[in-house]
């Protein structure tokens, strides 16, 4: 696996920063670059031939594509294929195997499966190459010529395993020139550190809730049922947008800016708003490389609606390959569809939409997070009471011990703290107390890594 959280923060990032810092400006995307491949292959020692596989393909492909222009889209027809087949082949080639297998099963016909373990991030760095050659395609940049940048593009170990998906246009200039400075080190590391606080302090406390609670799918209470699926909803949010934090705040410390990709969505008014603040950087890409592409709205009803469902189907399948993913997909561009031609045209309160949103947004982790139909089903019926009791001892331990934590967790998920930290910001004894109360954080964080062996990441299997 990737290096523990405690080696990475006490012993691989300063040494990257170390040498990164003395360097001459030259030679600080080569260290960047030596150092995410160190990242990456510490964990993953053969998958690190298929990720550089991936960077010379993409880079050859984009240097064709600027020299044969009368071949560039035959260029990109075979680089996006080729990275498509590697995505498919590395994370859905059992999915499909097992799937067949179910089917001709009946037939008494069964194909060879062999398990082939994902490598990790591979979505990601995937849809940044793809991005990479279609964005080229189109002219919105020149070819990167220099091997190194277009490496690092690929590589760069604070986004590389969780996202954001962050396009080459939006780091083009960074890779070749970009200010470090004091000041900016010192915003990233405060942003690197409210990221480990989301993960560490609040993913992983919540999680423990929601593992225990999932693990009695059988014999939930209604409240019991309520809580596992509350306690995911939170523990989901937290680990991925405190991933995706850290990864921006060491961006900022190295001299980079990554996109934002959460933007408290557990405010949202209506699913459609709900997946504008969720995972930003993914919504981005495939409204940019495949809705719009497909038609978009700026086409027929009946094809406006295949090519919702195509995204969102899509979008399931990018999340793991199983066929709950899928539903889960399917699921969410019902509702869109739901929004767009029915919902639309009422106007809710904003109280009521957000409610409404909530426990959508609820029944689909549910979906999202079961293991399989089964226990999906077991969780989604104690919850509505179909054959369950409302209240029991369970339930009341679990609010008694993860009560706290709950109402934690639903602070932090609205701009509250924000908005107090800006109002600190205004004074000397503010700055001062904020100063220390990071200190203390960071501290808590790593007495948390130390003493805590459960530090689950839910995107590694993304």
């Amino acid at each position: 696996m990737i290096f523990s959280s405690l080696t990475f923060l006490l012993l691989f990032f300063p040494i990257t920063l170390l040498l990164y810092f003395l360097v001459p400006n030259r030679a600080k995307n080569i260290v960047l670059l030596l150092f995410s491949l160190i990242f990456y292959s510490w964990g993953e020692p053969v998958y690190i031939i298929l990720m550089l596989y991936s960077i010379l393909l993409n880079y050859v492909c984009g240097l064709m594509m600027d020299k044969y222009s009368d071949m560039r889209k035959h260029i990109l027809i075979f680089g996006v294929c080729i990275n498509l087949f590697m995505l498919g082949f590395f994370k859905y080639a059992g999915f499909l195997t097992e799937s067949l297998n179910s089917v001709l099963g009946t037939f008494g016909i069964s194909i060879p499966q062999r398990d082939i373990a994902l490598p990790i991030g591979i979505s990601f760095y995937t849809f940044q190459a793809l991005s990479y050659l279609i964005d080229l395609y189109r002219e919105k940049f020149p070819v990167q010529k220099n091997i190194i940048n277009f490496a690092l593009y690929i590589t760069m170990f604070p986004q590389l395993i969780a996202g954001p998906i962050v396009r080459y246009e939006s780091i083009e200039k960074e890779l070749k020139h970009r200010i470090i400075s004091l000041e900016k080190v010192g915003y990233g590391s405060l942003i690197f550190i409210e990221g480990l606080a989301m993960k560490v302090l609040l993913a992983n406390q919540i999680g423990l809730v929601a593992d225990e609670l999932r693990a009695l799918a059988g014999s939930l209470s209604v409240t019991s049922a309520w809580l596992s699926a509350l306690a995911y909803f939170f523990q989901i949010y937290f680990d991925f947008a405190g991933y995706s934090t850290m990864a921006i705040g060491l961006g900022h410390i190295l001299g980079f800016t990554f996109c934002k990709n959460f933007d408290y969505p557990y405010l949202s008014t209506s699913v459609t708003e709900f997946w504008r603040r969720w995972h930003m950087s993914l919504g981005t890409w495939f409204r940019e490389y495949v809705y719009i592409p497909l038609g978009g709205n700026r086409v027929s009803t009946i094809k406006h609606i295949r090519n919702i469902l195509i995204v969102w189907m899509l979008t399931g399948l990018w999340h793991g390959a199983a066929w709950n993913f899928v539903l889960w997909g399917l699921y969410y561009g019902l509702l869109l569809l739901f929004e767009k031609f029915i919902l639309s045209k009422i106007n809710l309160p904003k109280p009521i939409g957000w409610l409404y949103t909530t426990i959508l947004v609820l029944i689909g982790w549910v979906l999202f997070s079961s293991e399989n139909l089964s226990q999906c089903m077991q969780i989604l019926s104690a919850m509505f009471g179909i054959g369950n009791v409302l209240f029991d001892t369970t339930s009341l331990y679990y609010l008694m011990t993860g009560g706290f934590m709950l109402i934690l967790c639903a602070i932090c998920s609205t701009p509250l703290l924000k908005w107090l930290k800006e109002k600190l910001l205004h004074f000397a004894l503010g700055k001062l107390f904020l100063g220390c109360l990071y200190v203390v954080i960071l501290a808590l964080c790593i007495l948390f890594l130390v003493v805590q062996n459960y530090n689950p990441f839910l995107y590694f299997r993304f």
